[in-house]
């Protein structure tokens, strides 16, 4: 507490301070200069969790579901031209005794973009094939059991451009540069993408090479075992979108040779404060990937949200999934023995604050 009071006592001064050296600053001067300050934003994330697994254990957490601190930046270089930055870290939330504080981040990048060539950016964002296709899995907010596409290339050392518009037609691309240093040794795994809108349709396109072995790339996720690359072949995904009034529907289909084939439908319906989905994916394994699985051939699950947006800072939601498919939940059973359930139900009620 003490700590606290003398750290408020310096910031006070010190304010006082800066605020007498700018009293002669004209009240444009004045703008100008707030306008250049980086603005911070952030959030906390916080959800009870129950998990139930058919005909074995079942468990109820409160954790944190991703609470982030961020700071963003842009500028003019030049006329039509826009540098910008941003850099977003994450913390834990929901457990003083063991939250470490600011210990992980999820984006951090800096980058160009101007009105006439699009923007390029480096560093850690979500990456080109993610924000083209990959939609229903990214839209829920606990997604415990959500089924993502089998595309392994991360979300770090990216080099990423996107076209502007051109008659609602935006291009993307994007490169992964992993030196001799990384896990797996030096590759430069790539997605592209075409993204179409126009009037209540979008349609997306794009592709991953799936050429990276690095540690810190995206696992593919078999039942309950995580896995790097299964291997370098391509992942293709499709996805349409059409807006009408209150209702987004979404459909997208993603496949990869000797991996996966998924499919996931969704649909948005907003009404006032008040936010409420429903999806259904389904993924069915090929290849080396469905040997691996040991009998697992079909994983399906079922997810539905009621949200509701208390303020313009603050919304709070309830989501369930139900899950199934082929023997697909791997535990631990009474007596020490690995089993399999072919069912598998999550139930979550949680809040978010932001600024």
């Amino acid at each position: 507490m003490k700590k606290t009071l003398i750290a408020s006592a310096i910031a006070a001064i010190s304010f006082s301070g800066a605020a007498a050296a700018q009293a002669t600053m004209s009240a444009s001067e004045m703008a100008a200069k707030m306008d250049s300050m980086p603005q911070v934003y952030g959030n906390i994330q916080l959800a009870v969790v129950y998990d139930d697994i058919k005909d074995g254990p079942n468990s109820i957490d409160h954790a944190d579901n991703g609470s982030t601190i961020g700071v963003k930046h842009d500028h003019m270089i030049a006329p039509g031209l826009t540098g910008f930055f941003k850099a977003e870290l994450e913390f834990e939330a929901d457990d003083k005794a063991t939250s470490t504080g600011l210990d992980d981040f999820d984006e951090a990048y800096i980058g160009v973009k101007g009105d006439s060539f699009g923007q390029v950016w480096i560093g850690s964002d979500d990456s080109t094939y993610e924000r083209a296709v990959d939609e229903i899995s990214n839209f829920w907010e606990v997604a415990s059991l959500n089924l993502g596409g089998g595309y392994d290339t991360g979300e770090g050392d990216l080099i990423q451009y996107m076209t502007p518009s051109f008659g609602g037609m935006t291009l993307g691309a994007a490169v992964q540069v992993n030196g001799d240093d990384k896990d797996g040794g030096k590759s430069y795994p790539y997605q592209l993408s075409a993204v179409y809108a126009v009037d209540a349709l979008e349609l997306a396109f794009a592709m991953d090479s799936n050429d990276g072995a690095s540690a810190y790339s995206k696992t593919f996720n078999v039942g309950d075992v995580s896995t790097q690359s299964a291997n370098n072949e391509n992942t293709y995904g499709v996805r349409a979108s059409y807006n009408m009034d209150s209702l987004r529907l979404t459909g997208q289909i993603q496949t990869r040779k000797d991996v996966a084939d998924t499919y996931g439908l969704m649909g948005v319906y907003t009404l006032g404060q008040n936010q409420f989905a429903l999806s259904y994916e389904v993924r069915n394994l090929d290849g080396a990937a469905k040997d691996l699985a040991s009998g697992e051939d079909t994983t399906d699950t079922i997810s539905i949200q009621a949200l509701r947006n208390v303020s313009d800072n603050l919304y709070v939601y309830v989501e369930g999934y139900i899950g199934g498919g082929d023997d697909v939940y791997e535990y631990t059973d009474s007596n020490g023995l690995d089993a399999v359930s072919d069912e598998r139900t999550v139930a979550a009620i949680g809040a978010t604050y932001y600024f």
